[in-house]
């Protein structure tokens, strides 16, 4: 009798390992024909929570990089930032691929002609096979979506939404700045613009006061969206901001990793089956860290969603429902 393994015995179509969702190793392989390393551009845009447009001190969660803190400094040329870190990536990454992601705030957050000069300087260079941008859906006007329309006719590009949660009452408590009402404007005013552009939305489990079924809340909402891809995230607590002031007085407890795990095996059962889960957890800077400590065994937590699927003879989708709305 052959031994029961997760690979063997794995009922979920996208998929050629014993993943049993759609990995974002598994779709880069599909489409750019093997592994692409993503470089991380800080092209020094601000953000609407942080300028004072709809806020100020941005997301309590973030940053003063605003995500970027792999990336080089932002008073280095967007182009020199990428040809740097792919030449320190390249013993790490066994490939020519590559793929720059402007992650550091909101990166349609500035003028047409700023953003068509920040993109075409990476756009063509040695390597690169596609785009990565993140940014607000609260900041895709309409010259901003029309240049990137034009973007996605040369290059695959997609664009990366933070939403985090759908509840209004936690994007207040988090400072995000906008409404989940204001994120589908954006999100269906891109889908609408061009079939070439995918969109990625950012979710985070672990917010403050958000309890297993206000997550799962989101991610329903999400899978009713239908995006190209999602990432999920577990809250981290970085030294500097505001969730670290909560966290130091009490006033926050971080998710333990049971919870996670099972959190994040409950959302890939609700997500549709062909969405590309990018991410299952996140990084945060070792030495910046404060909490939840075991979230730095990355590895560890991801092979625990692994298992738990494997247990529960689950998969990514075995839950989804279409929206009949």
């Amino acid at each position: 009798m052959k031994k029961r393994t997760q690979r063997t015995e794995n009922p979920f179509k996208y998929t050629d390992t014993n993943k049993r969702y759609y990995t974002y190793d598994y779709y880069l392989r599909r489409t750019f024909g093997g592994k692409c390393a993503k470089i991380p551009i800080d092209a020094g845009f601000s953000c609407p929570n942080i300028d004072g447009r709809c806020g100020v001190g941005g997301c309590i969660y973030c940053s003063g990089r605003g995500s970027g803190d792999f990336a080089e400094s932002p008073n280095m040329p967007v182009a020199e930032q990428y040809n740097t870190t792919r030449q320190r990536l390249s013993s790490k990454w066994s490939t020519e691929r590559c793929i720059p992601y402007f992650q550091a705030h909101t990166n349609t957050y500035a003028p047409v002609e700023v953003l068509r000069e920040k993109y075409e300087a990476v756009v063509g260079l040695e390597g690169v096979v596609a785009l990565n941008i993140a940014t607000r859906a609260d900041c895709l006007g309409e010259d901003v979506t029309e240049y990137l329309c034009e973007l996605a006719e040369r290059v695959p590009l997609t664009v990366e939404l933070g939403l985090q949660t759908s509840n209004d009452g936690t994007a207040a408590i988090i400072n995000r700045g906008h409404t989940f009402a204001d994120f589908k404007d954006g999100f269906f005013r891109l889908r609408s613009a061009s079939e070439k552009i995918g969109i990625c939305v950012h979710l985070i489990f672990g917010l403050p006061g958000e309890d297993r079924e206000t997550m799962l809340k989101t991610v329903r909402d999400v899978a009713a969206l239908h995006p190209d891809g999602v990432k999920i995230h577990l809250l981290h607590v970085i030294k500097g901001t505001k969730m670290a002031e909560l966290y130091g007085s009490g006033e926050y407890t971080p998710l333990e990793k049971a919870e996670y795990v099972e959190l994040v095996a409950d959302a890939l059962e609700l997500l549709p089956p062909d969405v590309v889960v990018a991410r299952v957890t996140g990084d945060g800077m070792a030495e910046s860290l404060v909490a939840p400590e075991w979230s730095r065994k990355k590895v560890s937590v991801i092979n625990d969603i692994d298992k738990l699927l494997f247990e529960r003879d689950s998969y990514q989708g075995k839950r989804f429902e279409v929206s009949t709305d």
